[in-house]
């Protein structure tokens, strides 16, 4: 006869009730899906990373202007004779920037700066194919969760919009006497990929995460650091866009003494536009020390922000905290050599990556604070 067991007896680990899966099929699937978009985003957040420097060596190498039309889908296939080569060169030469600068250049000189804009084009047309398969085959297969197909649709209209800001960037530089294109449109450009960056880098962290987990972990937040972050995030996009007008009219060559400025802590032609308001998108001078005095306040910010967040009881909110404050130091040494070595382009692209891993590790501790993970009492 069986022995009697007492009913407050723990169930063996290896008895029946061990084979009982901890998580539903249901379930099961769902984390299974969000996995899967997950890696479909890194994979656009990666692309859309490799289009930010590709722009920035298109901006520093002087290339944007050299591809003169707009063909999303036929301008996709570059020269493949030397009379295709001849004609988009001979369409170059009608730009003020060949007449007043280039007028000397040849067309192997042209074919070097028609790539570096061909890839540019290139990677956005690959950016938006990625996007549209992986969205509609998530969404054939019914796997985006609930509430997630307008952001992931956001994602993908932002990416349409900008390649429209491109091509308007682009026709400004293609007539009247400017030799490069508009400053104010390459800032419209460069903070609206950043924007896009930013999405897919929140969105990711949010998919990472179950609905019930975030919601449990938002009563635990820790409101005054999330506030820091986002100020100190919108401190560092507003320094994204400033160095963008640097980049647009050649700032960062003009002036490459640190901490002066031409021996001036303000240069004395700061105010010499007019009207008075130019100074401040136009002017080299006003426009440099602008972006100086602001990458200043950013250091300054993080720096408060890293010493306020010693007094979280989180582990990992306090590692967060640490990674921004080591790349926001690690990223003013890269604009001061950017200044002293005129920024020259291995220095100047670092220095834009750069701007990437900050905006990234804000984005990061924003979410740790909004968000706190459960930590082990040891």
């Amino acid at each position: 006869m069986a022995e009697k067991r007492n009913i407050f007896e723990d169930v063996a680990a290896d008895g029946p009730q061990a084979n009982i899966p901890k998580t539903s099929l249901i379930d099961g699937d769902k984390n299974r899906s969000r996995r899967r978009i997950r890696i479909w985003l890194h994979v656009l957040l990666a692309l859309v990373a490799v289009m930010i420097v590709v722009g920035g060596l298109t901006r520093l190498t002087d290339s944007g202007l050299s591809i003169t039309e707009w063909k999303p889908v036929t301008g996709a296939a570059p020269p493949l004779s030397e009379a295709a080569w001849n004609e988009a060169f001979t369409k170059y030469q009608q730009t003020p920037e060949f007449r007043l600068q280039n007028s000397a250049m040849t067309v192997a000189e042209f074919k070097s700066i028609y790539w570096w804009e061909w890839a540019h084009r290139q990677l956005g047309r690959v950016i938006g194919l990625v996007w549209a398969v992986g969205f509609l085959w998530f969404l054939a297969r019914r796997q985006i969760p609930t509430g997630w197909t307008g952001r992931l649709v956001l994602i993908g209209a932002l990416g349409g919009l900008q390649g429209a800001i491109g091509w308007w960037m682009v026709s400004s530089g293609l007539t009247g006497r400017m030799v490069d294109v508009a400053s104010y449109r390459l800032a419209i450009h460069l903070g609206l990929a950043f924007i896009i960056m930013g999405l897919i880098v929140w969105y990711s962290m949010l998919l990472k995460r179950g609905d019930g987990d975030l919601m449990q972990a938002r009563r635990n937040r820790e409101g005054g650091l999330a506030r820091l972050a986002t100020w100190l995030g919108l401190a560092a996009f507003l320094q994204i866009l400033l160095g963008a007008l640097v980049a647009g009219i050649d700032a960062g060559r003009g002036y490459i003494d640190w901490p002066w400025m031409n021996g001036e802590f303000l240069p004395s032609e700061s105010f010499d536009y007019s009207p008075l308001w130019t100074n401040f998108f136009e002017n080299p001078a006003l426009v440099q020390f602008d972006h100086r005095m602001l990458g200043y306040l950013v250091f300054l910010l993080a720096g408060f922000a890293w010493w306020q967040s010693r007094k979280s009881p989180l582990r990992a909110t306090k590692q967060a905290f640490d990674m921004v404050m080591a790349a926001v130091f690690l990223q003013a040494v890269l604009g001061i050599a950017t200044v002293l070595y005129a920024a020259q382009v291995h220095i100047a692209i670092t220095h834009q990556i750069g701007a990437i891993v900050v905006i990234t590790l804000i984005l990061r501790t924003r979410f740790a604070a909004m968000y706190p993970a459960q930590q082990s009492l040891r």
